[in-house]
C-alpha cells in the first residue's frame, strides 16, 4: 500500500491476501498437472504453456502499464485543466492534502450516467474520471465522498492487484484455448524418441480441457470476489478520510438510483468499464452476488453505517 493518510482495514486486507493466495494455488496446481501429463505421457506440446505464458504477460504488461490510456479512451473521457473544472480540481485539491499523495490527472467522460473510476499503475501516472452525469447530480460533499473512494484505489494500488489477479485467469484460458487448437487436441503425434502417441493424446486433451475450464472458473469467481473487497477497502478508507460517511452512502443511493432509470441498451456501452466503476453500470438480470464485481448495495451502506456510529462515539 502506498504512504499516504488512507486509513487500512486489516480484516479486508487479510481477506484478499487469502483470496490471491487461492488464485495462485490453483493456477500453480493447474501447470503442474499440465507438465505431469505432458512429461507422464510423452506427448510432445509442452509449448503451449511458455506461448500462454508469454502471450498472458504481454497481455497483463499491456494492461497494467497503459491502463489509463486504455479506460480513458474506452469512456470517451478528456483530461481537463483547473480553469475548466475549478470544483472538480479542488474537491481533489482537497483530498490530496488529506491524504498526503501526489494529485492525480483529472478527466471527464461525457455521458448522462451518474459515474467514475480511478485507474493507473501507479500514483505518479494516475487518472481520476468522472462522468458529466455525476457532476449534475451529486453536492460538492457527496462529489468529495465518491472521488475519495476512488483515489483509494490509486493509494492502494489497486490497479497492480486486479492485474496480477487477472494474469493467472487470462492465462489459464489461453492454454486451453491452445490445446484445443494444438496437435494435442486433434492432431495425435509422436513423442520423444518418436513414439507415437496418438492413443493418449485424445484423453491428455480431454483431460486438459476439464480441468483448464475448472480452473479458469474458480480463478473467475475469486477474482470477482477480490473486487468486491477492494470496493469495500476504498468505501471504508474512503469514508474515514473525509469523515463523512454519510456523504458517500447519500452518493451511493443516488448513484445506484440514477443508474436503475437508464435502459439497459444504453448501459451495455459502459460494461467494458464495469470492474472499475464507483457502482456497477451494468447487471445481467439477477446475477448472484458471486460474479459480480461490487458488493451489494445494502452491504455497502451497512458498513458506512457502522462506520458513522464509530465515528460518533
Amino acid at each position: 500500500m502506498a504512504r499516504t493518510r488512507y486509513a487500512t482495514d486489516r480484516g479486508l486486507i487479510a481477506r484478499m491476501g487469502v483470496t490471491m493466495f487461492m488464485i495462485g494455488l490453483v493456477f500453480t496446481a493447474f501447470v503442474i498437472l499440465v507438465v505431469y501429463l505432458l512429461g507422464h505421457y510423452g506427448v510432445s506440446n509442452g509449448g503451449i504453456i511458455f506461448i500462454a505464458l508469454l502471450l498472458g504477460g504481454g497481455m497483463a504488461f499491456g494492461s497494467f502499464y497503459w491502463s489509463d490510456r486504455i479506460a480513458l479512451r474506452t469512456a470517451g473521457a478528456r483530461l481537463v485543466s483547473p480553469q475548466e473544472a475549478p470544483q472538480l480540481h479542488g474537491v481533489i485539491d482537497r483530498l490530496c492534502a488529506l491524504a498526503d499523495m501526489p494529485k492525480p490527472r483529472v478527466a471527464i467522460a461525457p455521458t448522462d450516467m451518474p459515474n467514475a473510476f480511478a485507474t493507473g499503475r501507479s500514483s505518479k501516472v494516475a487518472v481520476v474520471c468522472v462522468t458529466s452525469g455525476l457532476l449534475r447530480k451529486l453536492d460538492t460533499a457527496e462529489l468529495e465522498g465518491v472521488l475519495a473512494h476512488e483515489m483509494s484505489h490509486v493509494a492502494h494500488k489497486d490497479v497492480a492487484v486486479m492485474t496480477i489477479a487477472s494474469f493467472i485467469g487470462i492465462v489459464a484460458a489461453l492454454m486451453i484455448r491452445f490445446g484445443f487448437y494444438s496437435e494435442l487436441f486433434g492432431g495425435g503425434g509422436r513423442g520423444r524418441g518418436g513414439r507415437d502417441n496418438s492413443q493418449y493424446t485424445l484423453v491428455v486433451g480431454l483431460i486438459m480441457m476439464l480441468v483448464g475450464v475448472v480452473v479458469y472458473a474458480i480463478s473467475f469467481l475469486l477474482i470477482r470476489a477480490l473486487s468486491r473487497y477492494r470496493e469495500l477497502a476504498a468505501d471504508r478508507s474512503g469514508a474515514l478520510l473525509t469523515g463523512q460517511p454519510s456523504a458517500l452512502a447519500s452518493a451511493l443511493q443516488k448513484v445506484s438510483g440514477e443508474i436503475a432509470k437508464i435502459p439497459t441498451k444504453d448501459l451495455r456501452t459502459a460494461e467494458a468499464l464495469n470492474a472499475f466503476y464507483f457502482a456497477p453500470a451494468f447487471t445481467k438480470g439477477s446475477v448472484s452476488s458471486l460474479y459480480s464485481t461490487h458488493p451489494s448495495l445494502d452491504k455497502r451502506l451497512a458498513q458506512l453505517a457502522k462506520i458513522s456510529q464509530q465515528i460518533g462515539r
